[in-house]
């Protein structure tokens, strides 16, 4: 038992071993003419080359399985036994070969998901006594109390037991403006604290947390079987016994041990068995590397069929937090408004306030801080008024203005409605009882989205449609930009699932891409869910697709990979059958022998495997559409 572990243990190592004594070996006969050193080493070769592939067919035959181990095994021991050692040698040497490929792409994944997972929080402030101390996040335990820092991502879910804060959790809840935290809120991991110090306990810490268990999707995605490698498996479970016995009836008619072991090797599927896997696995390696954990071959299979796409909209559509979509200042003046407004709201906690703040920063205002801001006055849920550098400004909505006294003229009124109709909170900024300047904020759209929503069109998505727990003006707002098929808004969790019912039952092959708990149901209940990686451990773990960086245009790779995925493991299957029927075809009419048709069979091991790892480095073009050249390339179409 010890020496099969060991055995299988430096595979590897022994594919490397059976390699140096062919070259050897054909360096002797053709460089030197020493064909007794020929045969030497391609003998070794042979042994050292078969003792993993038949102990791995010992391992299958104990459990009552006749594995394609056994078929390979018996060849080359008869191969040898009749003294063809370069074929038994060159057998063994290419099985093992492309069992080594596929293992190194697996590998190859891991690696990717490994270097990704990075992104995680390393560390956690946990605090000792009156002391907080930096801690490998692997040395936190449930119970401990941590200390989170203003920008810092909270590293496990938790509850707050002192301090207050707004955190950024839109990947959680769905809600596009920072959340307010404070004595006994929930916290969870992955969120960020925009501003505020918090001190939380530990509720679920190390795995259970979203970005712990990505290696454990992967690897289950990669243990994972398609329908077409569990059909080979069927296949290989009869077939493989029934090569076994047209070989031995061969042999007992004709007496010619070299025409039994040649059906033997001829009739060995290595190519259909290594071929498909080697496809899957390539395929979720390149998912990896570009950001994209796709949960096994199946859901390869399934996303490749997808004709309607869902979206969720705040985190999915939109960045999930609100920015400055509009500013406009209507008088010139010395004084700089928007540097003067922003220094008084970085006095704020306000989410809307910290919006203006960093757009003054984007319009290379810097010197906000060296402005003097006093006499503060803070008027809650309505804005705030305040001196800076003795002018006095006053900040809020339209009902702080109208308590203040203060007159909007019609023309601002106008450019009210307009952005309230475009879904965005509008701040008004007031010096000395006049409006100077009108805000629009609310949470954009991502960057690129109307590019990569085309593109799924142009790749087969016939409709594109968008939920939102928002109401239907402000939903059909960012759907009319988007230029989505369908725009429903208002709707619960429940409700979305139950229209994600009504699509499967109309024959459509559906698709949900969200990220928060929230969508949770609408991922799980789809035929494929595809969630945001920064969106909450549930998402993920409900998903079968996780676009881990969050970036949206993934998206579009991740279904054309599926979809070139799927084609490249009908490839292999078609190139594995095919070259069976020609070996079998050049046997019966003596175009084929033992030395012609073993290069054959096993070059189409080669040639599955290579074109399968093919998909490692597949990218998709980057071809740019904008929103004229969709609809001109739609005209065309119909």
């Amino acid at each position: 038992m010890k020496f099969q572990k060991k055995i299988l243990a430096h595979k590897t190592a022994i594919t490397f071993i059976n390699a140096f004594f062919i070259v050897l070996a054909l360096g002797a006969k053709f460089l030197f003419q020493q064909n007794a050193v020929y045969d030497i080493g391609m003998a070794l070769a042979s042994v050292f080359g078969v003792l993993p592939i038949a102990i791995q067919a010992y391992q299958a035959a104990k459990v009552k399985v006749v594995s394609i181990d056994l078929l390979v095994t018996i060849a080359v021991i008869g191969a040898f036994i009749i003294g063809e050692y370069n074929e038994s040698a060159i057998v063994t040497f290419l099985f093992l070969l492309g069992h080594l490929l596929e293992q190194k792409t697996l590998e190859h994944t891991r690696s990717a998901i490994q270097q990704l997972v990075k992104l995680a929080p390393a560390t956690a402030w946990k605090l000792v006594g009156n002391e907080a101390e930096e801690v490998d996040i692997d040395e936190v335990e449930v119970g401990d109390q941590l200390l989170v820092k203003t920008g810092a991502q909270v590293p496990v879910d938790g509850l707050v037991i002192e301090g207050t804060g707004y955190l950024d959790e839109a990947n959680v809840t769905g809600e596009s403006k920072p959340v307010f935290k404070e004595h006994k809120a929930q916290v969870f991991a992955g969120t960020i604290l925009e501003n505020g110090t918090l001190k939380i306990e530990a509720q679920r810490v190390g795995e259970d947390t979203t970005f712990g268990k990505i290696i454990e999707l992967v690897e289950e995605a990669q243990d994972s079987k398609s329908l077409a490698e569990r059909f080979i498996d069927r296949f290989a479970k009869y077939y493989t016994p029934l090569i076994l016995v047209l070989a031995l009836i061969v042999g007992l008619v004709t007496q010619d041990v070299r025409l039994a072991i040649t059906i033997l090797v001829l009739g060995c599927p290595g190519a259909l068995i290594i071929g498909v896997p080697v496809s899957n696995v390539a395929g979720i390696g390149n998912g990896a590397k570009n950001g994209i954990l796709i949960k096994g071959s199946e859901v390869m299979n399934t996303f490749s069929r997808v004709n309607t796409m869902v979206f969720d909209k705040t985190g999915t559509l939109t960045n999930g937090k609100p920015s400055v979509a509009f500013a406009k200042f209507y008088e010139d003046s010395p004084k700089d408004y928007l540097s003067l407004t922003a220094a008084i709201e970085s006095e704020s906690d306000h989410p809307l306030g910290k919006a203006i703040v960093d757009y003054a920063q984007q319009q290379g205002k810097k010197k906000i801080a060296a402005i003097n801001v006093s006499d503060t006055v803070v008027v809650k849920g309505k804005g705030m008024a305040a001196t800076a550098d003795g002018v006095r400004l006053t900040i809020g909505n339209k009902a702080l203005m109208q308590e203040q006294a203060i007159a909007i003229p019609a023309a601002i009124q106008q450019d009210e409605n307009t952005l309230q109709l475009q879904g965005n909170s509008v701040v008004f900024v007031a010096v000395e009882k006049h409006v100077v300047a009108l805000i629009g904020i609310k949470d954009q759209i991502r960057s690129g989205v109307s590019d990569t929503l085309a593109m799924l069109k142009s790749n087969g998505i016939e409709r594109l449609i968008m939920l939102s727990g928002d109401n239907q003006t402000t939903a059909e707002i960012v759907g009319k930009e988007l230029g989505l098929s369908e725009v429903h808004g208002g709707l619960l969790p429940e409700e979305k699932s139950a229209f994600i019912r009504r699509l499967q039952a109309e024959g459509e092959v559906v698709a949900f891409v969200g990220d928060g708990i929230n969508d949770s149901p609408s991922i799980a209940l789809a035929d494929i869910g595809i969630a945001m990686g920064g969106g909450t451990d549930v998402a993920v773990e409900t998903s079968d697709v996780v676009l881990i960086q969050s970036k949206f245009e993934n998206l579009v790779h991740a279904y054309r990979l599926t979809k070139k995925t799927v084609l490249n493991m009908k490839e292999n299957i078609a190139i594995a059958i095919g070259t069976v029927l020609f070996l079998l075809i050049g046997l019966i009419f003596g175009y084929v022998y033992m030395a012609s048709g073993m290069f054959f069979h096993e070059l189409s091991i080669l040639i599955v495997v290579i074109n399968g790892m093919r998909l490692l480095s597949y990218q998709t073009k980057s071809s740019k559409l904008d929103r004229n050249q969709f609809v001109e390339m739609e005209e065309t179409v119909e």
